[in-house]
C-alpha cells in the first residue's frame, strides 16, 4: 500500500488506515515503535514488559500516598 507523506507542523507524517489500526488494536495515542533498518521505516508495536512486584515497589520510600484522603459522608449510595 502506497501512502503520501504530508507535511505535519514543522514534521512530517503519514496516515495509517483504520484496517490496519483495527486488526491490530491500536488506537490514537497508543505508543509505536519506529526504526530504520537499511532502506526501510519499520513501525511496530511495542512488547508489554511484566513487571514484578519487587520493581514496582523498588523506588517506594514509605511516604503515605493517601495522607490527605478524607471519608466524607456519603453522598449517594454509598455503603461505610
Amino acid at each position: 500500500m502506497e501512502v503520501r507523506i504530508q507535511k505535519w507542523g514543522n514534521s512530517a507524517g503519514i496516515r495509517i488506515p483504520s484496517s490496519i489500526l483495527k486488526s491490530l488494536k491500536i488506537k490514537t495515542n497508543d505508543v509505536l515503535n519506529i526504526e530504520q533498518q537499511e532502506d526501510k521505516i519499520v513501525i511496530s508495536i511495542p512488547k508489554k514488559r511484566k513487571i514484578s512486584l519487587e520493581e514496582r515497589f523498588k523506588n517506594y520510600n514509605g511516604d503515605n500516598l493517601a495522607k490527605d484522603f478524607s471519608w466524607d459522608d456519603s453522598m449517594g449510595r454509598e455503603i461505610w
